[in-house]
């Protein structure tokens, strides 16, 4: 585990909506004051978040949604944790929305959640929710999406990093990276259509981090109608600050 004071991101995935060559679904490690978080668990993550650090030892696993691409290596680390030898010495707390862990059964075709409870203790997310894991406070906020989904802002001595999730444009998303140090932020789509906003475009997300007085911006989660290139140079016209695309093995240090 990491002892580091300073607050860092590595990134473990950015693909939108499924895993490419080199390139696994949405994932990252946050790691300060010697925590580490796994945020997010999308196809491929488990994999690259064992280059890493030792999955029995992560402090705590924080899922924005339900989607696959969000959690589906949550059955891998079942695998892993339960029968692969990684076993944790305590479950390791989960907070993600709330019926996260039936999901999950529901794979092994077990209504019975139980079976579950000696590698992950499943916490139902909310409006508002905070946690401290070592100095990091995690805080979550409920984002506009297709389904019930949150952003996460994680201080630790006096720094912030902000992440999205998959939102569309909201009040929440920009009270979320309030003065953040870096915001990480998903920018899926091309253009939104048919008046659905359940997603960023690159635009949506350099305002987003524009009116929040957002440090930096990281753009990740771009969908398979934009290059991350493309999506990185639009979001830096709409937000005017320093602005960066996510790639995967990256560690950003705030």
């Amino acid at each position: 585990m990491s002892s580091t004071r300073t607050l860092a991101v590595t990134v473990l995935g950015t693909a939108s909506p499924h895993p490419g060559p080199g390139r696994p679904c949405s994932g990252y490690l946050v790691r300060g004051a010697g925590a580490e978080v796994w945020v997010d668990a999308g196809t491929g993550t488990f994999a690259e978040l064992q280059r890493h650090t030792n999955p029995a030892e992560l402090s705590a696993v924080w899922i924005s949604h339900l989607h696959a691409d969000h959690n589906a290596d949550l059955l891998a680390a079942v695998y892993g944790l339960a029968y692969g030898g990684l076993t944790p010495d305590v479950p390791i707390p989960v907070y993600a929305p709330g019926d996260c862990a039936q999901r999950l059964a529901g794979f092994f075709g077990r209504a019975d959640t139980s079976f579950l409870s000696g590698v992950f203790d499943f916490r139902p997310l909310h409006d508002g929710h905070s946690a401290r894991h070592g100095d990091l406070l995690l805080t979550s906020r409920a984002v506009v999406h297709d389904v019930e989904a949150y952003g996460l802002r994680v201080e630790s001595g006096g720094r912030v990093l902000a992440y999205s999730g998959d939102s569309g444009p909201c009040p929440a998303l920009t009270e979320l990276a309030r003065d953040a140090d870096l915001f990480l932020c998903e920018a899926d789509i091309d253009a939104h259509r048919d008046g659905e906003q359940v997603h960023l475009t690159p635009e949506d997300a350099g305002i987003a981090a524009r009116r929040a007085g957002a440090r930096q911006l990281v753009v990740t989660h771009v969908g398979p109608t934009l290059t991350p290139e493309e999506a990185t140079v639009r979001a830096a016209a709409t937000f005017g600050g320093p602005t960066l695309t996510a790639r995967e093995g990256q560690v950003l240090s705030l």
